[in-house]
């Protein structure tokens, strides 16, 4: 059994680079949290703090903050 990590995506409606990353982690069998950021100011300013970033994707995997569709990371952050 895979090892279970909590993952949420900041992402927008918009954004491709969201929905690749949401469909990689679907693909994968990962449950994750999708957070709308451009409907929701309180999540985008916690998503800013945690990464630094405005820019969509960030995906939070357990403590890990990834920038970006980061496959290499995201494997490694999941342990895949």
């Amino acid at each position: 059994m895979a090892e279970k990590h909590e993952v949420t995506v900041y992402s927008t409606p918009t954004c491709s680079w969201c929905h690749k990353a949401k469909e990689w982690l679907a693909q994968k069998g990962i449950p994750f949290k999708d957070v709308n950021v451009g409907k929701d100011p309180k999540a985008a300013a916690e998503m800013i703090e945690k990464s630094g970033q405005r820019g969509v994707p960030v995906i939070q995997v357990d403590k890990k903050i990834i920038v970006g569709f980061n496959e290499p990371a995201l494997k490694k952050a999941l342990g895949l």
